[in-house]
């Protein structure tokens, strides 16, 4: 394997998790409206309806663990993407030191 097709491979990777980590952003946003109407239908619906204040709750309880859910695991991708862009440059620093000796 050549360092070009090594840089390749590892700028795929990249790419990929980045592609992964906005889906991730694009479920965490579905996560805040969800609980944001259930707020909603909370706020206006507490003492009026009862089955619309049981629904904006189950949508308060889904969309907060939802939105922790996606949160920690975009967090958690950040980690993996910075580990796998130190692994490459540790890589190519010791191919290059290696092919200089």
């Amino acid at each position: 394997m050549t360092i070009k097709e090594m840089r390749q491979g590892y700028q795929e990777e990249i790419n990929y998790q980045k592609h992964m980590l906005r889906n991730l952003g694009y479920w965490f946003q579905l996560c805040t409206t969800l609980s944001g109407i259930g707020i909603i239908l909370i706020y206006f619906f507490h003492a009026k309806i009862l089955w619309l204040n049981i629904l904006g709750i189950v949508l308060f309880v889904l969309g907060a663990f939802g939105m922790l859910l996606f949160g920690y695991t975009g967090w958690r991708g950040q980690q993996n993407i910075k580990a796998v862009v130190d692994d490459f440059s540790k890589k190519i620093d010791s191919l290059q030191q290696n092919h200089s000796n």
